[in-house]
């Protein structure tokens, strides 16, 4: 399974397509800090990094054994595993109830790795899931190298969940996430037993697994759809979360239902204008600027920058398109068409891959069974079809686009579940939920799929919650690139080691948009000869004003003046 497909696909809708709010909103007991103004680093995090080490093979197991169960009363109880007594990596399975709600349903075997503390005597485990929702384990070398130094004195469990990877995985033949009717196929071909592969069937197979190990409470390090098992874990196990580290989370409907939110982003591109001066000057509101734009090429289009294409220019994170952008917007509608031509050229890019394979069904089931949609969990297809119909044209969430617009059909492609039954009621925070007061620290970046904003609010059901904002960040900040991912992993690091939020904050603003592109070479800004030496020599790491990346005091919130030039760079 490409791990990289399926975190792109867990985001399509997500990411690619939604109303921002705007700055984080607090009140105690949430603690909300960022970095004011942020400034520049050399690097920022991607979301490319996530699967860097896709494909990679497992180390070399200990040994394997599959951990035996017995049913006594209305508790379930686990038998010790072996893996408890292993001094190296150990990989294994233990046997659960298919519906913890019934001690006696099937069994079903959930996989895990068990990593002992590299220098010998642990003070505590790390319990990590890396996301998707999708299989674990194939991440295991990128968690454990993101946690580094953390795991000499901390041991690390990775655990499938159940319906991925090893963990009795759910399969159906010919499944296609953009064919509603091999959806429905596979939902039937699973039966009723798909309802109970959710979050809140796994996060008790975390804690069987978990109690089989002999570990006590843990550190969940959850990134991405490993905060929302982060979060059911807590909510029915409270005896058995430490702390808390969770990037990139994912939230939930005021019924305990994850979002998907499937929106435009058009917020962002004034996120980005605030911080430039150049910017700032162009005339008119961002936002309304690209409506604009937006309704002049629906009225007039321009074959060289159709509006699927420009639709992309939302994703500022990539520092070409959220420099250029809002000026590239401007200009076009002043007559100066050939700049943002020449970014849609850029962006149409090649065909994305297929999202298809029998192993998405997993996928589905966690999905669907843990997911919010605009339509009621208990409606048919049908009915679920219209309302979602009349949700786009009353809410017009891809506003300034409409679907049609973007080539999207509200019956086949802007909703998997639609034709996914869910028979169970499965929230992954159930209504009364009462979350431990334990240490919770929360990163969020300005780009990711939730808004800092969004997150901080969702985020105050922890009562000892600290939300940290990073600016100009992405999606899985431990695993950037560059000074801001470096900076993200040792908060991490630290906050795992001994339960404290870090002094030190990151930001990944590594760009300031422009305002004009240049019309003659005269006004091109000069570019030192040591910078365009960097890459070889002393001065590597120097931004284009010859200054060198963030130290770790500028890092904690030292200002930066605004390096944009009357006239852009190219």
């Amino acid at each position: 399974m490409d791990i990289k497909a399926l975190v792109a696909a867990g985001l399509l809708l997500a990411t690619a397509l939604a109303p921002a709010t705007s700055t984080a909103e607090t009140s105690p007991p949430m603690r909300v800090t960022e970095t004011s103004p942020p400034a520049r680093t050399s690097g920022t995090s991607s979301p490319v990094l996530a699967s860097a080490t896709a494909g990679m093979p497992p180390p070399t197991r200990a040994f394997g054994t599959s951990s035996p169960a017995h049913v006594t009363g209305e508790r379930f109880e686990v038998a010790p595993h072996e893996c408890r007594r292993a001094t190296s990596r150990c990989d294994g399975t233990v046997s659960v109830p298919l519906d913890w709600g019934d001690p006696d349903s099937e069994r079903v075997q959930v996989a895990f790795a068990w990593l002992p503390a590299a220098g010998g005597r642990a003070a505590g485990t790390i319990l990590a899931n890396p996301g998707g929702p999708l299989p674990a384990l194939p991440d295991l070398p990128l968690v454990r190298d993101t946690l580094g130094p953390a795991l000499e004195h901390r041991n690390l469990l990775v655990v499938d969940p159940r319906g991925l990877g090893k963990s009795t995985p759910l399969t159906c033949p010919g499944l296609k996430l953009t064919d509603p009717d091999t959806i429905a196929a596979c939902a039937r071909h699973l039966g009723p037993r798909a309802a109970f592969f959710t979050a809140d069937q796994a996060a008790h197979d975390l804690d069987a697994v978990r109690r089989a190990l002999g570990a006590g409470p843990v550190t969940f390090y959850g990134n991405s759809y490993g905060t929302a098992f982060a979060q059911a874990y807590a909510a029915r196990h409270p005896e058995g979360l430490a702390a808390a580290f969770l990037d990139s989370t994912t939230i939930t409907s005021p019924d305990g239902y994850v979002l998907w939110p499937t929106r435009s982003r058009p917020d962002l591109l004034g996120l980005v204008c605030e911080r430039s001066r150049a910017c700032r000057d162009l005339p008119g509101d961002p936002q309304r600027r690209y409506a604009r734009l937006v309704a002049h090429l629906r009225e007039h289009p321009d074959p060289e920058v159709p509006l699927p294409t420009l639709k992309s220019v939302e994703r500022v994170a990539e520092p070409v398109l959220g420099r250029e952008a809002n000026a590239a917007v401007t200009a076009y509608l002043a007559g100066d068409r050939e700049p943002l031509r020449r970014l849609a050229r850029v962006l149409k890019g090649g065909p994305g891959q297929p999202i298809e394979g029998p192993e998405w069904a997993g996928y589905l089931a966690y999905r669907c069974g843990d997911g919010a949609f605009p339509f009621d969990r208990d409606a048919g297809p049908d009915e679920r079809l219209a309302q979602l119909q009349r949700y786009y044209e009353r809410e017009r969430p891809l506003a300034p686009y409409t679907p049609a617009d973007l080539g999207l059909d509200v019956r086949t492609g802007l909703e998997f579940c639609v034709h996914w039954p869910t028979p169970r009621p499965s929230p992954v925070l159930p209504h009364d939920a009462a979350l431990p007061a334990v240490p919770v620290l929360v990163m969020g970046g300005d780009f990711d799929t939730q808004t800092p904003a969004e997150v901080a609010r969702a985020m105050r059901v922890f009562p000892r919650a600290t939300f940290v904002r990073v600016p100009f960040g992405t999606h899985s900040l431990a695993w950037g690139a560059g000074e801001s991912g470096e900076c993200v992993r040792t908060m991490l690091r630290s906050f795992v080691t001994d339960h404290r939020v870090p002094p030190q904050r990151c930001t990944a603003e590594n760009y300031r948009a422009i305002g004009a592109f240049p019309r003659s070479l005269n006004e091109v800004a000069p570019v030192p000869a040591r910078i365009l030496n960097a890459a070889h020599g002393p001065d590597e790491g120097r931004g284009l004003d010859g200054r060198r990346g963030l130290g770790e005091g500028q890092r904690r919130g030292a200002g930066a003046r605004d390096p944009t030039p009357p006239r852009a760079r190219p």
